[in-house]
């Protein structure tokens, strides 16, 4: 979680489309008023403390909500590319309103404890990273990099919407989000391919981490409808978490940092 809003989001903003000069330049710095007590709360008991510093972060996130639909009002346009963009930059307020919950050890809408701090991840690497990156992919404008910049968004949020409709609506979302997770991966595969090497390392990297996690996202999906075998929640933790927060996440956004190029 902690990498989410330390490195993850400020990186990410600075990969943000032109018109969006506040967040792309002052961003990442202002970024890290609101992240730092978000942060410092994961480390302190459940109580009032710890409620206050997530409601910093929690504001921080709402702040770049606010901004996503300012632009939107301003520009009025919702292509694909742009509904990969406003996903990332909405899935952070999710994840912070969730660790308020969490540190208020308040079951929001009856989910767990223990669910609810697997949201603040989630929303972190699968909601913001993955959209970010969908959006960055599109560019290219290809058949492909175009669904992936619908799919992805539209499948994490079947997959949220899953959490109060069953099992089955999640393992929906689960499918479309897969597809567009490895629509996502072939482009940087392709990328790779004509990128300097260290860069092309991290494509690579990031689009291969890609194929494991999400089969294991589509693994413990599918066993929570029908009896197939799927890894325990540590496990998924460890494995399926762990690879998408570094693996696809961190790689993918530091290589197009490197990229310096298809931000527009």
């Amino acid at each position: 979680m902690s990498l989410g809003m330390l490195v993850i989001v400020p990186l990410g903003l600075t990969l943000l489309p032109r018109r969006l000069t506040l967040l792309r330049t002052a961003g990442p710095r202002w970024w890290f008023f609101f992240a730092v007590p978000g942060v410092v709360s994961l480390w302190l008991p459940r109580g009032p403390a710890s409620i206050a510093l997530a409601s910093i972060y929690l504001a921080g996130t709402v702040l770049l909500a606010a901004l996503a639909v300012r632009d939107f009002l301003r520009h009025k346009r919702l292509r694909p590319r742009e509904i990969a963009l406003y996903t990332a930059l909405a899935t952070p307020s999710i994840a912070a309103l969730a660790l308020v919950a969490e540190r208020s050890s308040y079951e929001l809408f009856g989910f767990e404890l223990t669910v609810l701090s697997l949201t603040v991840a989630h929303f972190h690497f699968a909601g913001f990273a993955a959209a970010l990156i969908a959006y960055l992919v599109a560019a290219d404008a290809t058949t492909a990099t175009t669904a992936a910049a619908i799919s992805v968004p539209v499948g994490t949020g079947i997959v949220l919407l899953g959490f109060f409709l069953g099992d089955l609506v999640e393992l929906a979302g689960a499918a479309v989000l897969t597809a567009g997770m490895w629509m996502v991966g072939w482009s940087l595969w392709g990328r790779s391919r004509t990128a300097d090497r260290a860069t092309a390392v991290l494509l690579v990297v990031s689009a291969a981490v890609l194929v494991f996690t999400m089969l294991l996202a589509l693994t413990w999906a599918l066993g929570h409808v029908v009896s197939t075998p799927y890894l325990p929640l540590e496990w998924m933790v460890a494995t399926h978490g762990v690879a998408n927060a570094a693996g696809f996440a961190l790689c993918g956004l530091l290589a197009w940092r490197r990229l310096g190029k298809g931000i527009g």
